[in-house]
């Protein structure tokens, strides 16, 4: 049984959240998320608190409880205060702006590189630095890990899209052969 999946969710005062026919539905000021609960796993939503149990004991639907469960609570947060991924620009000239409301990249291509949001995603740009967000998690992080992939971080100098706290590990360069010729050649 799942470490995760055994603990309850509670729910905040300002959130709802209903179960009809397998479906689950949470609603919030941010707006509402619905997640498809898989056979095995049932859920129970009573006095503020939900719960996620397992039916059976195979390795499938325990792997499920906690899935379902965590995917429940950031369903909850998401709707209360929202999920967020920081985008940094590294680079000479690396510059991004909002027109409308997708973004626009000059990353050192001969274009500039557009990226539209999917619906329920806003980006915003202060210091450098690109801001994803939105209601649901799986969104928000599939969308900043598609701007990352635009101009990926080189191992060289470090230069492209980087998430805030990502360490890159720097190669060396080549180095200098030493004064003289090679080794073993007579002068």
């Amino acid at each position: 049984m799942s470490r995760i999946g055994k603990s309850p969710i509670i729910i905040k005062p300002d959130i709802t959240v209903t179960q009809e026919n397998g479906v689950i539905t949470v609603k919030g000021l941010k707006g509402s998320l619905v997640f498809g609960i898989p056979k095995g796993i049932s859920v129970t939503v009573k006095d503020k608190i939900v719960t996620v149990q397992s039916s059976s004991g195979d390795t499938k639907t325990n792997a499920l409880h906690g899935l379902v469960r965590a995917q429940i609570n950031n369903m909850i947060i998401g709707v209360s205060t929202g999920w967020m991924k920081t985008l940094v620009l590294s680079g000479v000239g690396y510059r991004a702006a909002i027109t409308g409301n997708s973004l626009n990249l000059t990353v050192g291509f001969s274009h500039p590189v557009i990226v539209n949001p999917p619906q329920g995603i806003s980006f915003s740009i202060s210091e450098g630095k690109i801001i994803v967000a939105g209601i649901d998690k799986q969104v928000v992080g599939q969308v900043a890990a598609d701007i990352r992939k635009v101009k990926p971080p080189e191992p060289y100098k470090g230069k492209g899209i980087m998430y805030e706290k990502e360490h890159i590990r720097k190669k060396a360069g080549k180095s200098a052969k030493g004064v003289g010729g090679a080794p073993g050649v007579a002068k």
